[in-house]
């Protein structure tokens, strides 16, 4: 998101799976061109062109046959356990409140720490806003216009708050917001009162949701919807891409939406990531939200920390000693 400095914000926001997870008990524990909008002819706006190892036999010498001992079986844990040992260094030198949650789609698995906290948004929530406009859009049978399309590039790959403020209008503010919240099925999102939309609050589980409804045919979203929002999301400007893209393997293309915020009166900074990557070859679907950070970059190398820890914990899994 733009900080202040650079661009005015409508409000003080600086930035925006099938969940099967459940909190580990023991521990509180990244198309650089703008896409085709989806959209279909006769709409508002533009449309476009529509094993575990055996002992094997081994000689010894040659006429004796002899058979190995079995080796011990590579040891096995669940995926919150291998996500508490990921995150143990992480949590060790931790500050303020941290959330996670990743998901495997190709697995269905899903491991969350602290699945049931609420954040603030701060502009993660922007993901949600387009998310929201491509469903009101589809129910109309209608594209984006050339605003809209302006608009949404510039909420998502810039992270501008004024482009969010005028699309959250559209979409109808908080009621709008909450009622297509309910088809995504983000069942623990709150959104903003009046403008303050960088004060929507979730949970990781909701936002590993949104991930997945833009990530998966089982979504309310068309494939076209879903395409255009994450090349959005893989075309943020330079100074928007950390945070979860620092557990993307080199030389791939993660869709990433940030969201920091200086939140109440003691200048502490919520600062939030999601996004859908490639690590190790496997594409997760990664959330990591956190508040009540000291500054701004302790946030994000921390937020970079646990979503490498998330990740690793799913594709290179190590059991707790």
């Amino acid at each position: 998101m733009r900080t202040p400095a650079r661009r005015p914000a409508a409000i003080a926001a600086a930035s925006a799976a099938i969940v099967v997870a459940a909190a580990i008990s023991a521990a509180g524990f990244r198309m650089l061109s703008r896409p085709a909008p989806p959209g279909q002819a006769g709409g508002r706006g533009h449309s476009p062109h529509s094993t575990a190892p055996t002992g094997r036999a081994r000689t010894s010498g040659p006429h004796v046959l002899t058979r190995s001992p079995a080796p011990s079986p590579a040891p096995t844990c669940s995926a919150h356990a291998a996500l508490l040992a990921a995150l143990r260094p992480v949590l060790r030198h931790r500050t303020g409140q941290l959330a996670v949650g990743v998901t495997d789609p190709g697995t269905g698995v899903t491991v969350t720490y602290r699945p049931h906290q609420a954040f603030h948004t701060a502009s993660i929530v922007k993901a949600d806003i387009l998310a929201t406009l491509l469903l009101q859009l589809q129910r109309q049978h209608a594209g984006l216009s050339l605003e809209e399309q302006d608009l949404a590039t510039a909420m998502i790959e810039e992270s501008d708050n004024g482009a969010a403020n005028e699309l959250w209008y559209t979409i109808g503010a908080t009621a709008g917001l909450a009622a297509d919240d309910r088809v995504l099925r983000l069942r623990h999102t709150v959104p903003g009162q009046d403008d303050l939309w960088g004060l929507t609050s979730t949970t990781v589980p909701d936002q590993l949701r949104l991930l997945s409804d833009l990530a998966s045919r089982r979504s309310p979203l068309t494939g076209a919807s879903r395409r255009y929002e994450l090349t959005l999301m893989r075309g943020v400007e330079p100074g928007e891409n950390w945070g979860v893209t620092a557990a993307a393997s080199r030389q791939t293309r993660p869709a990433v939406k940030n969201g920091w915020l200086p939140d109440g009166p003691l200048g502490l900074w919520v600062i939030n990531s999601i996004g859908v990557i490639s690590h190790h070859g496997q594409r997760l679907l990664v959330a990591v939200l956190s508040s009540g950070q000291p500054s701004e970059q302790t946030g994000i190398n921390q937020v970079q920390a646990a979503a490498r820890a998330a990740a690793a914990a799913i594709t290179k899994p190590v059991c707790p000693r």
